[in-house]
């Protein structure tokens, strides 16, 4: 499995956006995205969004993403109601995102039970292949490679930091991010897995280290 190229594994670029890392134990998911990858680019007739009910009073917060508002949320499905669409999707899948690690501790958290095969964060491979960037951001790193207008004719009636927007934005991140590796279009999942790859169960000090090393927040401002 290792060995075939990265555009032929089963690649799903996933965004959450929560409530914020502040709420520690307590975070909830207020929408989810899940885009799978075909030959590398995004499927978008096969991608699938939803807002979440968190069940409880959300107030208004700085970094809670626009329109993701109590009024907004109180007719969306639960999480207990998506849970098994949620396993379906993501399970035995490698997920693809941008500071990956912050989606995946919150996925981790409210569905346990999820078993994904590896993580590919598009944030660690820029950091790779660019380490003189000053801006790693999603919506930064869109703009440097001159993917907005992509995103924005994938993603109509779209807007960055809601899931759907990032989602589809990390998708077109890694296969813009691939194309400076030096194997290019024969680059295998190894080798990404090598230079963009996160412990998705850590089984050593140093793997746990470099989950914790991922930020609170997915930092897309």
């Amino acid at each position: 499995m290792r060995d075939q190229t990265w555009t032929a594994a089963e690649l799903v670029a996933l965004d959450l956006e929560g409530t914020g890392g502040q709420d520690r134990q307590n975070e909830a998911i207020l929408e989810i995205a899940v885009v799978p990858l075909a030959e590398g680019r995004p499927d978008m007739g096969a991608a699938w969004h939803s807002l979440i009910n968190p069940g409880r009073p959300i107030r208004p917060r700085p970094w809670i993403s626009p329109g993701l508002t109590g009024a907004a949320l109180a007719h969306a499905p639960s999480l207990d109601e998506l849970r098994s669409t949620i396993a379906e999707k993501l399970h035995d899948r490698i997920l693809v995102g941008h500071n990956v690690g912050v989606d995946w501790r919150l996925i981790h958290l409210r569905l346990p039970d999820i078993e994904p095969v590896g993580l590919v964060d598009t944030a660690r491979l820029a950091r790779h292949l660019r380490p003189n960037l000053k801006r790693w951001n999603l919506t930064g790193l869109l703009t440097e490679y001159g993917l907005e207008d992509q995103v924005k004719a994938l993603v109509p009636n779209g807007q960055p930091h809601r899931a759907l927007w990032d989602a589809v934005g990390a998708a077109l991140l890694l296969a813009a991010l691939v194309g400076q590796l030096p194997d290019k279009a024969d680059t295998t999942l190894a080798t990404l897995t090598r230079v963009a790859g996160l412990p998705h169960r850590p089984e050593r000090e140093d793997d746990q280290l470099l989950l914790d090393l991922q930020p609170d927040s997915k930092g897309n401002a």
